[in-house]
């Protein structure tokens, strides 16, 4: 979405249509959901500069789908509470998930627009901060990532980048935007359908990155595939993600297999956070180093112990997760020191009432034996691959498979590999 575009979430029309006038008013494009159920469907399918959001609401109350949110690592851009009933125990709580602000009803004309002025700043200036790789750290899976890039970039062929829901799609695509050509996003998902030839030639020369494919009706992702034979007319490089695992869509009849084959010909695996916990200092610090600077408040320190429990924790919403996590401690910290009982505390919201899970060595041992199969047996290639450098007849040597066999097994588990010269 463009950075002017507002999401409104109220269950009374009446305030729905009211705010949405303002808005439109003031040269703001607005979206409205009348309850949380179309509020999430409106998020999956693309990401809102800011969003207004009731606290009560028939079906599912603010404060669960602020919760669902920054679980999953949709929590990406600004969200302002509003409530007429709230208690100030409410306010707090919504902070602490991640709320930028909070408006009580009924909201004052001024107060309205300079809350949603500031919280549009707020997120452009959070989307500018997130735009190098270097910020995702340096761990061997992170390496790895650099090195699929690189050997990317020197293509011209579409992308599919693949990872868990929460991954860093957007930073990661933006590898291959080079300064002063254009990068451009659908303003609306429609607009696939509806303007793929506006959206291409705006795009020309440049990056047109489509979002998230798993989110995206069956007719949607049709409207992707003819965008891409008509990309080379334009000389536009089309990437887009997917948070679903590709085995999936590829078995579901409401997904277009043949997108998903033309996409997985180049195919960039983002390594979910749990992997990559070498790094969880490196990117706590960053966070929160990012925080004080755009609030010109003093640096926030994380303790080791609180550290460690951010170390131990499994991230199901991936780095999206973790800054919603680190921006609630740095805002509601009273002494400018996060300690261990502060993250348990918030960390305990994501898995109340959440089913246990079983991890061990990072594996979930409650996933269906085929999936954890697979999970184990991607893990184990991707060590050898990085443990050999990529020397495909030692990686099969070490493995005990021969290169034929080791190939196809690595085609079936989607990981990407390179043959280097002493391959052939």
């Amino acid at each position: 979405m463009r950075s002017s575009d507002i999401l409104i979430v109220d269950d009374e029309v009446g305030i729905r249509d009211l705010l949405s006038e303002i808005l439109q008013d003031e040269g703001y494009t607005v979206t409205v959901a009348e309850d949380a159920d179309a509020a999430r469907q409106l998020r999956q399918q693309t990401r809102p500069a800011m969003v207004l959001l009731d606290i009560w609401m028939p079906d599912c109350d603010g404060i669960t789908l602020l919760k669902e949110w920054a679980k999953s690592g949709q929590l990406t851009m600004p969200v302002v509470m509003m409530s007429g009933h709230a208690s100030i125990d409410t306010a707090v709580e919504a902070t602490k998930i991640g709320a930028l602000d909070f408006l009580e009803k009924p909201i004052s004309l001024q107060k309205l627009l300079s809350t949603v002025d500031r919280a549009l700043k707020y997120g452009q200036m959070q989307a500018a901060s997130n735009l190098s790789l270097d910020k995702l750290g340096h761990s061997p899976s992170i390496k790895e990532l650099n090195l699929q890039l690189e050997r990317a970039a020197k293509m011209t062929t579409p992308v599919l980048l693949t990872g868990e829901t929460g991954s860093p799609f957007e930073l990661v695509a933006r590898y291959f935007h080079k300064n002063n050509l254009p990068w451009t996003e659908p303003s609306k998902v429609e607009q696939i359908v509806d303007a793929p030839m506006e959206l291409l030639q705006k795009s020309a020369n440049g990056v047109l990155f489509l979002g998230d494919i798993a989110q995206y009706s069956k007719s949607i992702q049709q409207g992707v595939g003819f965008m891409l034979t008509k990309a080379d007319r334009h000389n536009v490089r089309i990437v887009c993600a997917c948070s679903r695992p590709l085995q999936d869509m590829l078995t579901d009849t409401n997904q277009d297999a043949k997108l998903l084959n033309t996409l997985s010909a180049m195919m960039i695996t983002i390594p979910p956070l749990r992997n990559q916990l070498d790094d969880m200092v490196f990117l706590v610090e960053q966070i929160a180093t990012e925080l004080a600077e755009s609030q010109k408040s003093p640096l926030v320190k994380f303790t080791t112990a609180a550290l460690n429990a951010l170390r131990q924790y499994d991230w199901p919403g991936n780095l999206e997760q973790l800054r919603s996590v680190v921006k609630s401690l740095v805002m509601t910290t009273d002494n400018n020191e996060v300690d261990v009982d502060a993250v348990n505390a918030i960390l305990g919201q994501f898995t109340h009432g959440r089913q246990h899970t079983e991890t061990v060595a990072g594996l979930n041992f409650d996933m269906p034996l085929r999936e954890l199969r697979e999970e184990l047996e991607r893990r184990y290639f991707e060590y050898h691959i990085a443990q050999e450098g990529h020397n495909m007849s030692k990686v099969a040597q070490k493995v005990g498979l021969e290169r034929t066999h080791l190939y196809r097994k690595l085609k079936q588990l989607g990981i990407q590999f390179s043959r280097r010269q002493s391959d052939k």
